[in-house]
């Protein structure tokens, strides 16, 4: 069997955080495992040289299309029919429309269905969004009713397919659980000392729905109390994160916030573990792959209770209502506090981060490639 994969996404430099993640280890675990079926990468320019070709059996071709694009409807399925593939797998739900190859696709969340404040956000003029947002809703729900499978990365995703698209049956949706990534190995936190000043961290998009803005004013109540902690926003620097830093001057905490920008895998494991707290105040997830990155690296993590969050971190971390300030403060005040709690906070969190391999899912996958293509 031949197989398509749109590794346009690839890597989280270019793919963004948890999705570009998702595809870089995807790809990465079938070269290691899949020495049977052939595998044609759909890459960009910007991330060719990046998504390295370690397996005989797969090949690259470039396309030069961004996602939710005109462009990216017309070339996509030229290049998928060129290819001869027998099979594809889209990791996002921008399936070509004009495509005609039998296909599987990964749903991560239905954010813009389900939270109405991020759907309208965005940075495009009144008329590009309304053509936007018709193309996205054609477009995902051809990519929902047309794929021969549905891989949800959470059982809180496949509720919220089943919820919002009641004609899909049930057994077409399968859990496949994301996997955690061991960022250069680093093992061991660094040895933060009690005269450095400590710091939470927070890794990711500043979307509407990550209610990053919360969980500034949260911080800034607990800032009057513990001045020498600062807070550490890591992500690619966009106009949503633009927006934030005006916010930081405007409620006056701006010396004590930090913005990283995008940094690399081995700055982010530093970060990881130094970080007194991991801290993820989102409103709607599909996996939840930062808050596991923490715990890898035996960091104590603080998280909302939002859709699949408990699902996933299960009783390895701190838990408070998205939307309630006093919540996020008091887990603020234990990470300082309450040494016993982080000390059983840091001994369960690898215990957990290891339920998650991305050798698993990579398994999961290519068996549900071989079963979609057997009927």
């Amino acid at each position: 069997m031949k197989i398509g994969i749109d590794a346009r996404l690839y890597g989280p430099k270019w793919g963004g955080g948890g999705l570009g993640r998702y595809v870089e280890e995807l790809i990465t675990e079938l070269q290691r495992i899949d020495s049977e079926h052939r595998y044609v990468l759909f890459v960009k320019p910007e991330n060719a040289e990046a998504c390295k070709i370690t397996n005989p059996k797969f090949e690259k071709v470039v396309v030069d299309a961004h996602w939710y694009t005109v462009k990216e409807q017309l070339l996509m399925p030229r290049a998928i029919k060129k290819a001869g593939v027998d099979l594809m797998h889209f990791p996002h739900w921008n399936v070509p429309l004009f495509s005609r190859v039998p296909f599987v696709v990964t749903i991560h969340d239905l954010i813009l269905l389900d939270d109405p404040t991020s759907a309208k956000a965005t940075t495009l003029g009144p008329l590009l969004y309304l053509l936007k947002r018709s193309g996205f809703h054609r477009v995902l729900h051809r990519a929902i009713e047309k794929s021969k499978k549905i891989i949800a990365v959470s059982g809180a995703t496949k509720e919220s397919i089943l919820h919002h698209f009641k004609e899909v049956p049930t057994e077409k949706v399968e859990v496949i659980y994301e996997g955690v990534s061991d960022l250069k190995h680093v093992a061991n936190r660094s040895g933060r000392t009690a005269t450095q000043n400590p710091y939470f961290l927070y890794v990711g998009s500043a979307y509407p729905h990550k209610n990053l803005e919360s969980l500034l004013h949260a911080f800034s109540f607990f800032a009057k109390a513990h001045p020498d902690t600062k807070l550490m926003l890591v992500g690619k620097d966009d106009a949503f994160y633009q927006k934030l830093r005006g916010e930081v001057a405007e409620i006056g905490i701006a010396e004590q916030v930090i913005f990283t920008g995008f940094v690399s895998d081995e700055e982010l494991a530093k970060l990881y573990a130094d970080a007194a707290l991991y801290i993820f105040p989102s409103r709607f997830e599909g996996f939840g792959l930062p808050p596991l990155e923490a715990m890898m690296h035996g960091t104590p993590v603080a998280s909302s209770t939002a859709g699949p969050l408990p699902e996933v971190l299960g009783d390895a971390a701190l838990y408070f209502d998205p939307n309630d300030l006093e919540q996020i403060v008091a887990a603020m005040e234990t990470a300082l506090t309450n040494q016993e709690k982080m000390a059983e906070m840091r001994a369960k969190g690898p215990l957990q981060a290891k339920k998650y391999s991305w050798k698993t899912m990579a398994h999961e996958t290519l068996r549900l490639y071989e079963q979609t293509a057997h009927h």
